[in-house]
């Protein structure tokens, strides 16, 4: 199987990512995006409904193609499709799996398309789904599996081959307060090995404990990045938590303390 550590001494940047613009038809959902994360970190992309997130995650694994700009995985350009993806572990916001399999044949079906020597893969597999308790699901039909449990499979399909790069869009939505912690904890350990994480979240207090840096884009822009205290130096007024930074960059701070008092006079 694949170690996280190999080759990361040779290539420390994981992805590059320069210009990226994104169309759909005459409407610009990313718009000359440039970033890029480094092994060790666990990168937030971060940004109000419709900015973009879900777009840029996509064309960092392939499935989607830009208008423009550069995309590179350690070094490869996404479009070299096999060296690229072959280092990437992917959970999309919209898990979309095969119904009529069981996890126990999904997984069977993921450690074959990754052509892992199947006794590690059997035992990696072992630990992930004890640790995100859902071996007794094993030979369920997984269309009849909970939206969590579904989430924790997608989640174990892309931890499978160890990979070097972890791209999570929401990872933690539908999971239990158990299996979040695991989750939030095998990625900081995923980057101790030298691994690299994008890990995109509307949860505010769990990006700015979990996250080395962060790039908050509004309509498909870059409008703030850096570390937390770096961002409360370079916003200015933005002196409180991460939710006070995000929403002063990205213009939702205006009227809100009206609304909610609007809300409460009923």
């Amino acid at each position: 199987m694949t170690n996280v550590d190999s080759g990361t001494s040779l290539q420390a940047t994981a992805v590059n990512v320069e210009g990226l613009t994104v169309s759909y038809g005459t409407f610009v959902a990313v718009d000359d995006l440039s970033f890029k994360v480094d092994n060790g970190e666990i990168y937030g992309l971060l940004g109000p409904n419709g900015a973009g997130k879900t777009t840029t995650l996509k064309v960092l694994v392939g499935v989607l193609e830009p208008r423009a700009g550069t995309v590179k995985i350690y070094g490869t350009p996404i479009s070299d499709e096999v060296a690229a993806k072959c280092q990437i572990g992917y959970v999309p916001e919209e898990v979309v799996l095969f119904d009529s399999l069981t996890p126990r044949e999904f997984f069977e079906f993921t450690a074959s398309l990754r052509r892992l020597e199947a006794y590690a893969a059997n035992s990696r597999l072992e630990k992930l789904t004890s640790a995100f308790d859902i071996t007794r699901y094993f030979d369920t039909p997984i269309a009849a599996l909970s939206m969590g449990n579904k989430q924790k499979v997608a989640i174990i399909a892309a931890l499978l081959h160890e990979p070097r790069l972890l791209i999570l869009d929401e990872p933690l939505i539908g999971l239990d307060a158990r299996s979040s912690k695991i989750l939030k904890e095998l990625i900081v350990f995923h980057t101790k090995k030298g691994g690299a994480v994008i890990f995109s979240t509307h949860i505010m207090e769990v990006a700015e404990k979990l996250c080395t840096r962060v790039g908050i884009i509004n309509r498909g822009r870059m409008v703030g990045e850096g570390t937390v205290d770096e961002l409360r130096k370079l916003v200015k007024g933005a002196e409180g938590s991460l939710e006070d930074i995000f929403l002063k960059v990205t213009e939702q701070e205006t009227g809100i303390q009206e609304l909610i008092q609007a809300l409460e006079e009923g």
